[in-house]
């Protein structure tokens, strides 16, 4: 079931809509004005970056305290961490984690 985006040539503004059978699908309207000039745009895509995606396009080398992309950060604190052999605190590891996914600590959001 595709979700197809338009724009409204009356307000301007974009719409979202879920087509379940685009056999069966009603005209399309603009869900903030209700106007049926939409024109159908082409949808944004996103595709997940892996760690060899980042370190293509950054670099790996972290010396120097050069930190060009903030995903890089975990990868520099566990390295230290292994580096001095000491053992990553529970804590460290679930806010990199939870960075990894997505979720910065409050007092980080921006």
């Amino acid at each position: 079931m595709p979700i197809y985006e338009y724009r409204c040539e009356d307000c301007a503004k974009d719409s979202s809509i879920l087509v379940r059978s685009p056999k069966t699908a009603a005209a399309p309207q603009c869900e903030h004005c209700g106007s049926a000039k939409v024109s159908r745009k082409i949808s944004a895509v996103a595709r997940k970056r892996s760690v060899g995606d980042v370190v293509g396009e950054y670099g790996s080398d972290l010396g120097g305290g050069s930190i060009r992309d903030p995903r890089q950060v975990g990868h520099w604190v566990e390295k230290r961490f292994e580096q001095f052999g000491v053992d990553l605190p529970k804590s460290t590891r679930d806010l990199i984690d939870s960075a990894r996914d997505g979720v910065l600590p409050p007092e980080l959001d921006i």
